[in-house]
């Protein structure tokens, strides 16, 4: 029978080798997809076209060749070798700002530490890394549901004193701008009390800890509220009442947006609240923030925060 820190690792080692398998899979069918994506879009879409040198054309195919399309852009018309294109975008016109794309925010499934409604799609996943030293993985099975975990990776302590976390979520699209889930984070924290060296004794004695929570965001991916619930447990203990999550994202340019995260727990008169920037590309964000308790007692700026997201 597995210990708690055999579990934990197991789950690592399973979401890392699915999403080394789907990403190696995807790859493997990219061009193959690159000719089902060949096709005339409709008055309302654009399409962005990403070639191997990794330079971006907007505009619309207006003609399929054999081996090439011609690709009609603002500024003229071009020939594309079909073996020369390495990703086809269909968007929605008003995702060309000015001539230009702006790409979708990269980490919508998430504020800064607390999820939104929003999931990752089937075969999405990301790397992200918080304050440096607490990494996870996170991988879409389906468009519904979504697995992730990770480890502490604290300088100085051996893999049995280290925090491993692991983080299930369930939800779906509810309506055109509204989003819900539910989903848990477990934790299992090391016993740093006892100081003898058998680990499966640090095992049996690490307790299990974390946040069961239910989650609604409302809003584009440009500007959204996100609202949530969550109870938190030690072992099979359930708190009695629920720590409240409120959080906003506000999209102002095209690598850059407002985000904020506040949480209000049980029994504690001061609300968390935290404020601060996400820059981003297609592929990655970065968050910088800064973390206060809204008292009296309030030290301005705050505490900063910093993660960052690697799309795959």
């Amino acid at each position: 029978m597995l210990n708690n820190k055999s579990f934990f690792q197991t789950m690592l080692i399973a979401i890392f080798l699915i999403a080394v398998f789907s990403s190696s899979k995807i790859f493997a069918q990219n061009q193959q997809g690159i000719t089902a994506k060949l096709q005339i879009p409709d008055s309302l879409h654009v399409q962005v076209i990403t070639t191997i040198d990794k330079s971006k054309n907007v505009g619309r195919i207006i003609n399929i060749g054999e081996n090439e399309i011609i690709f009609k852009t603002e500024f003229g018309t071009i020939v594309i070798p079909i073996s020369k294109i390495k990703d086809i975008k269909e968007v929605p016109r008003t995702c060309i700002k000015d001539g230009v794309y702006w790409f979708p925010n990269p980490n919508a499934t998430r504020l800064y530490f607390a999820p939104t409604g929003r999931m990752l799609k089937k075969g999405e996943g990301y790397f992200a890394d918080y304050y440096i030293f607490f990494p996870s993985i996170a991988y879409g099975i389906t468009n519904n549901i979504t697995i992730g975990g990770g480890m502490s990776l604290i300088p100085g302590a051996d893999p049995g004193k280290q925090i491993f976390y692991f983080t299930p979520k369930i939800g779906l699209k509810a309506a055109e701008k509204f989003n819900i889930a539910a989903g848990a984070l477990i934790i299992k924290v090391p016993n740093f009390n006892n100081n003898n060296n058998d680990d499966d004794d640090d095992d049996d004695n690490s307790p299990i800890l974390g946040i069961l929570y239910g989650v609604g965001t409302v809003g584009s991916t440009d500007g959204s509220f996100t609202f949530g619930l969550g109870y938190g447990f030690v072992d099979d203990e359930l708190a009695e009442k629920p720590m409240i999550v409120l959080g906003c994202e506000k999209r102002l340019s095209r690598r850059l947006a407002f985000v904020s995260e506040n949480w209000i727990m049980p029994g504690v008169d001061n609300p968390l609240i935290s404020y601060g920037i996400r820059f981003f590309s297609e592929k990655m964000s970065v968050d910088l923030a800064l973390v206060n308790i809204l008292s009296d007692d309030i030290i301005f700026p705050g505490f900063p925060y910093i993660d960052f997201v690697i799309n795959f």
